[in-house]
């Protein structure tokens, strides 16, 4: 009786593992709405305006002195194995200090990252508390602003969320290997 239990739980599990992702996630979170601007000052709604495609977002702010830099600079080497792997995934910059990140300040941020602004947009256009709320319910990632500084401690991931706008995996954003992840998981999900 006993071997009748534990086969049965062995082909349960199998079956259960092969209606799977094709890809290991460890996150499962729909995105929601939110009204932005990019850098050129273009209206564009989240997670609609990605509706089709998988996408890559992160949480940055120009005037970060520690790990946004980093952080963008892996998001640039994200953007080049994309496209030498031939692969269009949209990129998303959300900047989580929209008071002094305009449009402006994020394109002369952004200049020294090279990015192609057909594949990459830097978002702003909301409040801070928007953001705040957004970032929390929609990746896992509060936000904060710190007291006597014009910093705002955020998460450091980079998030891979699927075309019907569902977060399904994060990655570290500074850490450059993580870049070969996101590309190998991308290539496996879009085969």
């Amino acid at each position: 009786m006993k071997l009748r239990i534990w086969f049965g739980m062995v082909i349960l599990l199998l079956i259960v593992s092969a209606c799977g992702s094709p890809i290991e996630e460890n996150m499962s979170r729909n995105v929601d709405q939110m009204t932005t601007v990019n850098q050129h000052g273009n209206e564009v709604k989240l997670p609609e305006y990605f509706k089709g495609d998988y996408w890559i977002a992160d949480f940055i702010f120009t005037n970060c002195d520690t790990v946004c830099p980093p952080m963008t600079g892996n998001m640039s080497r994200l953007q080049n194995q994309l496209k030498e792997e031939n692969l269009e995934v949209p990129l998303v910059s959300v900047s989580v200090d929209p008071k002094n990140d305009t449009p402006e300040e994020l394109v002369a941020f952004s200049k020294d990252y090279q990015p192609d602004y057909e594949q990459w947009d830097f978002l702003t256009g909301y409040t801070f508390q928007e953001v705040k709320e957004w970032s929390i319910k929609s990746f896992q990632s509060p936000l904060k602003k710190l007291p006597d500084s014009n910093q705002v401690a955020h998460g450091t991931s980079f998030y891979l969320v699927t075309p019907e706008g569902e977060v399904i995996k994060s990655y570290s954003g500074t850490d450059a290997d993580s870049v070969t992840k996101i590309v190998e998981d991308l290539k496996t999900l879009k085969k």
